[in-house]
């Protein structure tokens, strides 16, 4: 089902433990989306008129966002505080009205996911 909040549990996790930073645990999460042959201008408008603002709205902070045009993919990076923060942040969002609205409007860009949990190294 498209708007199922099971999204967020489609990882595929690099590792599962975090580094403790100071007093903050960071976990940070590496997407990486290949986007539908020359659908990528209609990509980067959703995601930066619709998917951005619905993100900041839920306290999701994007990192970064990078476009790799050789291989048609979307890649970002997201954070949160830990991952109590990312599961309620993610249920908040994926179980929103507007996602549930667009969201097939939003995979029907994308011809894959792969979302990798990422975590800071110490110096």
């Amino acid at each position: 089902m498209p708007g199922n909040t099971d999204y967020a549990r489609e990882y595929r996790y690099s590792h599962h433990t975090q580094q403790s930073l100071g007093t903050c645990t960071l976990i940070s999460q590496l997407r990486i989306y290949t986007i539908n042959k020359g659908q990528m201008d209609s990509w980067l408008k959703v995601f930066n008129e619709d998917l951005r603002p619905q993100l900041a709205e839920h306290g999701i902070k994007v990192d970064g966002t990078w476009v790799d045009t050789e291989n048609e993919r979307f890649i970002w990076v997201r954070s949160f505080e830990d991952q109590a923060d990312l599961e309620k942040k993610e249920s908040a969002f994926y179980g929103s009205d507007k996602w549930l609205a667009g969201v097939d409007h939003v995979r029907g860009h994308l011809a894959r996911r792969d979302i990798t949990v990422i975590n800071p190294v110490q110096a």
